[in-house]
């Protein structure tokens, strides 16, 4: 009769076990916005629920407190009334008392431990988890009354407890953080979509309101070099003109590429009379830039932009000169992607190849994941694939040359430049290696430790092959037309003729002449889209 009295009073002291884990995992998991909602309508339950989770770290100590008390009283009763029961067993098979006991009061130990884990823990944590939001409801009433009764202890235990933390210099939360950062939703946009909870299109659409907070006006700004700008003393006809282009804005320069009057379009050159449109300068007509840094935030420029009722804006690099343009469209389109009209130019589109993709240079690295799923690791130095080779080849390209790029995944890419324009790559050829594939020729390439890119060469037409040692420190490329932006590049300190091996601090020798030293582009190009902004 104890027996079967204490084992009873073992279950009763698990479930109460159970109760409290219960308890803790069912608030921290809780919905609170659901609660919410579900309180507004008038359940009483909820009301509770959403008390008792606004005040989480009470609740919790509360829990902890519970846990604690019935797992204490689960190890002092399970010897006595468990073990005398199988102690009594034992002996009645044949063991000997001096064995029985020590036996017994193990076999107690195993079994308390089994119960009070699987039935006390584990099997309440998964229910917890698996239904929060019906557990905090069902709990609601319990839990309050509990936390009324226990709540002096339990102040008196936290406060013991944030004393002792002060002591050792660390300050107290009271309440568990309630909001998540952006990478934490775009952690749980990207899960989500793979599980098929989220439509693809919804998540891509998700994603790219999460990335627009990051992205910057340099980073999505039409490059100076593919902006069509007018002197400012020409003719109002040349707008009429320029819009063969398919744009209807054009910024006007003065004495230099850097000396910026303002930006004219056909709204202006409409309202001089046609027979003055000869005489007239455009920068007469030409309206005020809206001048904004390269490191501006798009959420500030969009701001900026409707604040001003303009659809364009000059962005001006951080040396004051004329970096590009950025366009309302370009903006919008970070948010809801490309937007064609009639008038915007076919431009290259990123295509499957037998071996990869061929892609445009201009590409950034998260357009490139967008389209490809190859992920490269982000680095302040570039903003684009070309950018990344640049930076990898330590010099200015030639077609042929051949990059290794390693992923976030742990993998690795090469990128092959099939074709240069104004003298920085135009489009790539990738290529996914495989884990045992180095993709570099032997005795041709260096590795940059800044990047853990590798450059190579492939053999010229003149049948001449140079591979390129990269050396920190210095910098090398072709400098810009401004004349005030810097490469983020290593130097390039070795070369080797055909066939030959790559000989370390010898004067670098391409078949178009020797590397010079200079100061490299560092503006950012926006990724092959539109050049400007059309009618």
């Amino acid at each position: 009769m104890v027996t079967a009295l204490g084992v009873l009073l073992l279950v009763l002291v698990t479930a109460g076990t159970g109760y409290f884990v219960a308890q803790e995992f069912a608030y921290l998991g809780a919905d609170r916005g659901r609660l919410s909602r579900l309180a507004a309508e008038g359940d009483p339950a909820a009301a509770r629920a959403v008390e008792l989770t606004g005040r989480l770290s009470f609740v919790l100590s509360g829990a902890q407190l519970g846990i604690t008390v019935t797992a204490l009283l689960a190890g002092y009763l399970a010897e006595p009334f468990l073990g005398g029961g199988l102690r009594d067993g034992l002996t009645a098979i044949g063991l000997p008392a001096a064995l029985a006991g020590p036996a017994a009061a193990l076999l107690a130990l195993v079994l308390a431990t089994v119960v009070q884990m699987v039935l006390g823990e584990l099997a309440p944590k998964n229910l917890g988890i698996a239904r929060p939001d019906r557990l905090a409801l069902a709990l609601s009433g319990s839990t309050r009354a509990y936390l009324r009764v226990v709540s002096p202890l339990v102040r008196l235990l936290d406060g013991a407890a944030n004393r002792l933390l002060r002591r050792l210099g660390i300050e107290p939360a009271e309440e568990l953080p309630v909001g998540v950062t952006a990478d934490d939703l775009g952690g749980i946009v990207t899960d989500s979509a793979a599980q098929g909870r989220l439509a693809p299109d919804l998540a891509a659409a998700l994603g790219r309101g999460l990335a627009f907070g990051e992205r910057t006006a340099g980073q999505v700004m039409v490059a100076r070099v593919d902006v069509h700008t007018l002197p400012a003393d020409a003719p109002a006809s040349a707008v009429l003109d320029g819009l063969d282009t398919g744009h209807a804005r054009f910024p006007v320069l003065r004495d230099g590429v850097d000396d910026l009057v303002g930006v004219v379009g056909l709204a202006e050159v409409l309202a001089v009379p046609a027979r003055r449109r000869a005489v007239v300068p455009v920068a007469a007509l030409a309206a005020p830039p809206l001048l904004v840094p390269a490191s501006l935030p798009l959420p500030k420029l969009l701001e900026s932009l409707r604040a001003q009722r303009r659809q364009l804006a000059c962005v001006i690099d951080e040396y004051g000169g004329f970096a590009g343009i950025v366009t309302l469209e370009d903006v919008v389109e970070e948010l809801v992607g490309d937007i064609r009209d009639e008038d915007d130019t076919e431009l290259p589109q990123p295509r499957r190849t037998a071996t990869g993709w061929l892609v445009p240079a201009r590409l950034r690295p998260d357009e490139l994941a967008a389209v490809t799923g190859v992920e490269l690791p982000a680095d302040g130095r570039y903003d684009t694939l070309g950018g990344c080779v640049l930076a990898a080849l330590g010099r200015l390209p030639r077609p042929g040359d051949r990059v290794r790029v390693g992923t976030v995944d742990g993998g690795a890419v090469e990128l092959t430049v099939t074709r240069v324009a104004r003298r920085v790559p135009a489009e790539l050829a990738l290529v996914r290696l495989a884990d045992t594939d180095t993709g570099i020729d032997a005795g041709s390439a260096t590795d940059d430790p800044a990047t853990g890119a590798s450059a190579t060469n492939d053999p010229m037409s003149d049948g001449s092959t140079v591979g390129h040692a990269a050396s920190n420190g210095s910098t090398v490329g072709d400098a810009a037309s401004n004349g005030s932006a810097v490469g983020p590049v290593a130097s390039v300190s070795a070369s080797a003729t055909a066939g030959g091996p790559v000989v370390s601090g010898s004067a670098s020798a391409t078949a178009g002449g020797p590397v010079a030293s200079g100061s490299a582009g560092a503006t950012a190009d926006r990724s092959a889209r539109r050049e400007q902004v059309s009618a």
